[in-house]
């Protein structure tokens, strides 16, 4: 298949680009015309993945699903690997977002890519391997997945993920949209977060909710408390009242702080003043 985009697929590349970036991939996915109206990103929280299936890494093994799984949160990615334009993008914003993380790849989390195109093999996957690792600023793959499937198991994976995508006739490319799945150390979806840039703070708290509070520390609970995931547009937004419940705590503990500072400094002052009072001069005595 050439990887070259013609002028159709580059059009439809764009404009799938745009819907994903506005967030609105689901209402705009139904009023696309023709085979366009087929690909969208369903939510599907709680949803379990297909843990059992078999696909191929980077380096032409076999291996489970599975064994990406069971102690971290991971990062899914569905793309292709021969895709002219919007995937290097997905892939591109995902490692220039996890660059500015505190989180690492390997202890934290997993990046699992697949590509559901099944001609894709392992030097399409090491291509993609190499240039998204890249722009994340390393050679070290630790925590680091490239897959690719037959069609069964992609099928299989696409379908629980909720990815929907089709083939244009006539370049052989795929339409399709943009984003990515937050998944559970057990394998279940937590969060889907779309577009083709990932705000740090929205990948940050997806990956600390997708890890069970195994990951992150007191200012990620906050963060987690202060915003709140809206699965209509698949981003974070404020939550304006626990922001001012949290403001007026805060408040409220800086107050109480204050007066007990200048209670004790109150105290300390007449401590110091019946201490030198005791020590001055007898009075009746001359020297």
């Amino acid at each position: 298949m050439s990887c070259r985009p013609t002028a159709t697929t580059a059009l439809l590349a764009v404009l799938l680009a745009s819907f994903a970036a506005a967030q609105e991939i689901g209402p705009v996915a139904d009023e696309l015309p023709g085979q366009l109206a087929d690909i969208g990103f369903d939510q599907r929280p709680g949803a379990a993945l297909p843990l059992d299936l078999s696909m191929t890494d980077a380096d032409g093994n076999a291996v489970e699903l599975a064994s990406f799984f069971g102690e971290r949160p991971v990062i899914l990615a569905p793309v292709y690997y021969t895709c002219p334009m919007l995937c290097g993008m997905v892939l591109n914003g995902l490692a220039s977002s996890l660059k500015t993380l505190k989180f690492e790849p390997g202890v934290d989390y997993e990046v699992v890519v697949f590509s559901f195109d099944p001609s894709d093999g392992a030097e399409q996957a090491t291509a993609r391997k190499e240039s998204t690792l890249s722009r994340f600023g390393s050679e070290d793959d630790e925590g680091f997945h490239f897959l690719t499937g037959d069609q069964q198991a992609i099928g299989r994976l696409t379908e629980a993920i909720g990815f929907r995508y089709a083939r244009e006739e006539d370049s052989g490319e795929f339409a399709h949209t943009a984003g990515l799945v937050l998944a559970t150390p057990d394998g279940r979806i937590a969060r889907q977060l779309f577009g083709v840039e990932y705000a740090p703070r929205d990948l940050r708290l997806a990956l600390v909710e997708a890890g069970d509070g195994k990951i992150g520390g007191v200012v990620d609970s906050v963060l987690l408390y202060c915003f709140h995931y809206d699965p209509q547009i698949g981003r974070y937004s404020a939550m304006t009242m626990n922001m001012v419940r949290l403001g007026a705590v805060v408040t409220l503990v800086a107050l109480a702080s204050l007066v007990l500072l200048m209670l004790w400094r109150e105290r300390r002052a007449g401590r110091l003043a019946t201490a030198a009072a005791g020590h001055g001069p007898t009075p009746g005595v001359n020297g």
